[in-house]
C-alpha cells in the first residue's frame, strides 16, 4: 500500500501544471473500467467511466473531459464510430484506444480518426499509465503554447503553419489537416532542414518511448504529401535508413519515398495505410 507521500508525488506526474487532470474510461466490461479507473485516480487523475459508446458520446460532450480512453469492441457502437462522431461534432479531445484487436490496419485505421494512440488488450496498468501520462502532457504543452503571445507562425518556403489558429497554407491555398497530421507537420517544420528519425517522431508526435510502431510514421507522411506536394515540390523528403526531412530545395530531386508513391500511384495503387484521414 502506498504511502501518502507516495500517492500525493504520483498526482503530480501526468502534466506539466497544477490542473487535475478529467479522463473518461470507456469499456463495455466493469472489470477492465475499474482497473483502468482505479489506476489512473491512483495516478492523479479525476476519472468517469462509460460502459458504452453512445454512453461516452454524452459524457465527453457533458463533461469535456482532457482524455478518453476509449475501448474499440463494445456491443452498442464500437470505439471507432465513438471517435469519428466526436471529431465530427469538433470535438477534438484526445483518445487513446483500447482494444484486443492487433492489427497494423485496425491501428492505423484508429490513429487516423485523430486517435493519439492504441493500447492492446491483454495491457500492463503501468504501459497504459505511462501511454496516458504521454498524451496528457502533449496536450497540456500544446494548450501552453496556443496560449502564448508569441507569434506562432511557423514557415518554409511557401508553406505556412498558424500553430495558435491551426490553419495551413501552401503557396496561398488552405490545406485541411487532421490533428495529427498537424502535429506532424508543426514538429518537420520547427526542425527543417534536420534529419529525423522514425523513433525521435514517434517520440515527439506521438508520445511513444519505442519504434515499435514505425509504420504509423511512413504512413503518416504519406497522407502530407498527398496533400502538400499537389501544391508545389515536394517538401518533405526520406532519408533512406534513417528517416525524414522537410526542406524547400526547389524540388530538383525525387527521394526514394516519392519516386515509390509515384510508382505506386501510376499503377493505381494507394500509398502505404488504408488512406488518409477524413
Amino acid at each position: 500500500m502506498p504511502s501518502l507521500g507516495q500517492a500525493a508525488e504520483c498526482a503530480t506526474v501526468m502534466t506539466d501544471n497544477d490542473r487535475i487532470p478529467q479522463v473518461l474510461v470507456v469499456d463495455d466490461e466493469p472489470n477492465i473500467r475499474e482497473l483502468v479507473q482505479v489506476a489512473l485516480k491512483f495516478h492523479g487523475c479525476a476519472v468517469s467511466t462509460a460502459a458504452g459508446g453512445m454512453d461516452a458520446i454524452r459524457q465527453a460532450e457533458a463533461l469535456r473531459p482532457d482524455l478518453i480512453v476509449l475501448d474499440v469492441m463494445m456491443p452498442d457502437l464500437d470505439g471507432f464510430e465513438v471517435c469519428r462522431r466526436l471529431r465530427a461534432m469538433g470535438n477534438e479531445v484526445p483518445v487513446i484506444f483500447l482494444t484486443a484487436r492487433d492489427t497494423s490496419s485496425d491501428t492505423v485505421t484508429g490513429l487516423a480518426l485523430g486517435g493519439d494512440d492504441y493500447v492492446t488488450k491483454p495491457f500492463s496498468v503501468e504501459a497504459l499509465v505511462a501511454r496516458v501520462r504521454a498524451v496528457l502532457r502533449r496536450a497540456s504543452r500544446s494548450g501552453a503554447a496556443g496560449d502564448a503571445p508569441a507569434d506562432t507562425t511557423l514557415r518554409v518556403g511557401d508553406l505556412e503553419l498558424d500553430e495558435s489558429r491551426w490553419t495551413v497554407r501552401r503557396a496561398g491555398v488552405p490545406v485541411e489537416l487532421s490533428p495529427t497530421e498537424f502535429r506532424l507537420l508543426a514538429y518537420l517544420m520547427r526542425h527543417q532542414g534536420r534529419v529525423l528519425t522514425r523513433a525521435q517522431l514517434l517520440e515527439s508526435v506521438w508520445g511513444w518511448d519505442y519504434a515499435g510502431q514505425s509504420q504509423i510514421v511512413e504512413t503518416y507522411v504519406s497522407y502530407l504529401r498527398r496533400k502538400l506536394d499537389p501544391l508545389g515540390p515536394p517538401l518533405i523528403h526520406t532519408q533512406r535508413g534513417v528517416g525524414y526531412t522537410l526542406r524547400a530545395d526547389g524540388g530538383q530531386r525525387l527521394d526514394e519515398g516519392q519516386r515509390a508513391e509515384q510508382g505506386q500511384a501510376a499503377r493505381g495503387q494507394p500509398p502505404a495505410g488504408p488512406g488518409g484521414p477524413p
